[in-house]
């Protein structure tokens, strides 16, 4: 990180990656080229976990590719400060780790649960409908987050 005074910490950058209801993750391509898209994820431990089609490009590449960056923004907002300064207030994380698919059920429930639990908290008395009808068409993966890099400017 070139700006180390903006560096953050573990505690940060984990409450960064809670609060934020989607991350964006990129995957490479067999052409080298970076495959970027937004996900929403829920942290339990070191791990983040996210759900999707059980087929399509996205698990063609995490199959073949498993190393991935996922992005975090939370605040992010411009400002000018007279007489000429540009600039903007932020804070992000960056995670960088390997995605494996959850074969286990149990797993998968407590993922899609923690999952639905962060995003739609008033909505749970239908999580066990839910699961019943979309567990069959339903892939689960988690990304075991190897580094992660918390950075911000936050106003005073």
């Amino acid at each position: 990180m070139r700006r180390n005074d903006r560096a953050q910490n573990q505690e940060f950058s984990l409450e960064l990656i809670d609060r934020c209801t989607h991350g964006i993750m990129a995957l490479s391509t067999e052409e080298g080229a970076p495959y970027c898209l937004p996900l929403s994820f829920v942290r339990i431990g070191d791990s983040l976990y996210f759900h999707c089609a059980r087929e399509g490009r996205k698990i063609d590449l995490l199959r073949r590719f498993p190393q991935v960056c996922i992005t975090f923004v939370g605040d992010d907002r411009p400002f000018f400060s007279p007489p000429a300064m540009y600039s903007t207030w932020f804070q992000s994380v960056i995670v960088t780790g390997t995605a494996s698919e959850v074969d286990n059920p149990d797993e998968k429930v407590q993922a899609l649960r923690a999952l639905c639990q962060k995003l739609t908290p008033e909505h749970m008395d239908g999580f066990e409908a839910a699961i019943e009808q979309s567990m069959p068409v339903t892939a689960v993966w988690k990304v075991h987050m190897e580094e992660i890099t918390g950075k911000a400017k936050l106003e005073h």
